[in-house]
């Protein structure tokens, strides 16, 4: 009885709290409550996108929720399309050079130029000459002159179809041939496909097209100044061959004329009288 009693007077121990810290304490504190766990819902099963959109497809084969393309609503046949022009110019030969890197387009065009001269240019200049060991000026600038003149030509090609594209691009409106020559029609291009060429033609188009007025005027330049001294070796050698003829006709006395004629040999024009 007295040991109940103790026991009921005594006090009771202090309950265990959180310690508390003058100033904020930057990690959690650890509970040793009991944890407690967040219910577990089953993941839901991930369907594939070619599942969703099969599924939005409708009957006639087309999607409901996705808008059509530009292209789809464009009666231009897909060869004729302005974009389509584009990429099928800036693949192929030689235009692919004017749309690439600027060292590898001049290199190419110095290759093309100089083979050109060395391969066809100098063996035509040798053999259209009359003496080619005499003249070796003649027979360089003549090689060099046709290798430039190759050159212009295909750049000038190049430019052509680039411009060609170009205003295909930035024209409003398309004209184009269903069948062949005799049924042309024209297409007015939506805003969306007017926006994408323009855009394309400004970017991609015109900076190709200066590179090519650069080459043309730079080429225009050189062949020039090739051929002026062509003219000039012509010109003196014509000039200096009339000097000798006029100056040995001058050098040489008694030259053979009728009047020398008669004067030496009277009996051979039998007394016909000599032209006044």
């Amino acid at each position: 009885m007295a040991t109940t009693l103790l026991l009921h007077l005594s006090p009771k121990p202090p309950q265990a709290s959180a310690p508390s810290f003058p100033f904020p304490f930057p990690f959690p504190l650890i509970s040793f409550s009991k944890p407690r766990f967040l219910p577990l819902h089953p993941i839901k099963k991930a369907y594939p996108i070619t599942k969703m959109l099969s599924s939005n497809k409708s009957g006639n084969g087309s999607y409901s929720n996705t808008p059509p393309l530009p292209e789809t609503e464009c009666p231009v046949p897909h060869e004729q399309q302005p974009i389509n022009e584009y990429q099928s110019l800036s693949t192929s030969f030689p235009f692919s050079w004017a749309s690439g890197d600027l060292v590898e387009y001049c290199s190419r065009l110095f290759v093309t130029g100089a083979s050109f001269a060395l391969f066809v240019g100098l063996p035509v200049a040798w053999f259209g000459s009359v003496g080619p060991k005499s003249e070796p000026m003649r027979l360089v600038l003549a090689a060099v002159s046709s290798g430039i003149l190759v050159v212009t030509v295909a750049v000038l090609r190049m430019y052509l179809g680039w411009a060609y594209v170009g205003n295909r691009l930035l024209s409003a409106t398309v004209e184009y041939e269903e069948t062949g020559w005799y049924d042309g029609q024209i297409w007015v291009k939506t805003a969306e496909v007017l926006a994408r060429d323009r855009l394309l033609g400004s970017f991609s188009v015109k900076p190709v097209l200066s590179r090519l007025k650069y080459t043309l005027v730079t080429l225009a330049v050189f062949l020039l100044v090739c051929i002026l001294p062509l003219i000039n070796v012509d010109g003196g050698r014509e000039g200096s061959y009339m000097m000798t003829k006029e100056a040995g006709a001058r050098a040489i006395p008694g030259v053979y004329d009728d009047d020398s004629a008669r004067a030496f040999e009277p009996d051979a024009f039998c007394g016909e009288p000599g032209l006044p």
